[in-house]
């Protein structure tokens, strides 16, 4: 039986549209930092390069090497940790340009650092790519958040983390970074604006 994120972890992925409190646990990573904009065709590579070596691990026992622990998954969907240059919070209006992100695919907890390295030797062999060297590996452990489902372009938004926002405040909460975490449920490439489904999170502390 094949392990799907979807079904055993729906606390952390399937949201509702309305906002709801949950703990993230320390989860691993591959991860590529970058800067701006996203439509550009090196967010694209970068998003690549992440897919190469997620499934490199994945489709390892058909390559000769079963890591300890292993069991079959359902890759995990693309996120992005996104925050803006100093410059982009002096302005008014969001300039693309420049937005500060971090990008990548949670790894199931049987990945190690020897899983790592022989899925970096795979990829250099079979499909090497000028981002490779980029891409880290670690954990991220956001513990309480607050998250809600957006439906629709990623240039709505705003009107998501308004909701977001005011559901801290009613609930004696803060924000505990300016950053905040998208989960993307859709491939934007093959569905319509519409119709994206986006996980949204911020971490947050109750108020002291």
């Amino acid at each position: 039986m094949k392990y799907e994120w979807r079904k055993q972890e729906k606390n952390l992925y399937i949201a509702k549209q309305k906002c709801q409190l949950v703990t993230i646990p320390e989860q691993k990573f591959f991860m590529i930092k970058g800067k701006g904009n996203p439509n550009e065709k090196e967010f694209s590579e970068k998003i690549g390069v992440l897919y190469s070596l997620a499934y490199a691990v994945r489709m390892m026992p058909k390559q000769g090497y079963t890591p300890d622990g292993y069991f079959k998954y359902t890759v995990y969907p693309l996120e992005g940790i996104w925050d803006l240059t100093e410059e982009g919070r002096k302005l008014d209006t969001l300039n693309k340009e420049e937005l500060l992100y971090t990008i990548m695919i949670r790894q199931p907890d049987f990945v190690t650092k020897e899983v790592v390295e022989r899925a970096f030797k795979h990829v250099e062999k079979k499909k090497p790519h000028p981002f490779l060297n980029e891409v880290k590996f670690g954990t991220v452990e956001d513990g309480l958040s607050v998250q809600i489902l957006h439906v629709g372009p990623y240039d709505d938004e705003p009107q998501s983390f308004q909701v977001m926002n005011e559901f801290i405040h009613n609930h004696n909460l803060e924000r505990t970074s300016l950053q905040h975490r998208e989960i993307y449920l859709s491939d934007f490439r093959k569905v319509e604006p519409a119709k994206l489904k986006t996980v949204l999170r911020y971490k947050v502390k109750a108020k002291e």
